[in-house]
């Protein structure tokens, strides 16, 4: 995996971590303070996504 993938990747992760640790698990997980926290978990994910799609098109690209 190219570093541009791994930085990528590693961020996403991180964001990931700091938006479970300010979810309030008191109020419910879809209560309105929880949706801002939902929504950047959601993006992370669909980037970590992106990101092996991108690696694995780089990897085909090599073998032609």
């Amino acid at each position: 995996m190219k570093t541009f993938y791994k930085v990528f990747l590693v961020l996403f992760i991180i964001f990931i971590g700091i938006n479970f640790y300010a979810i309030d698990w008191r109020s419910g997980f879809l209560d309105d303070e929880n949706t801002k926290f939902i929504f950047s978990i959601s993006s992370a994910i669909l980037g970590i996504i992106v990101v092996y799609i991108l690696h694995t098109w780089s990897k085909l690209a090599e073998r032609k």
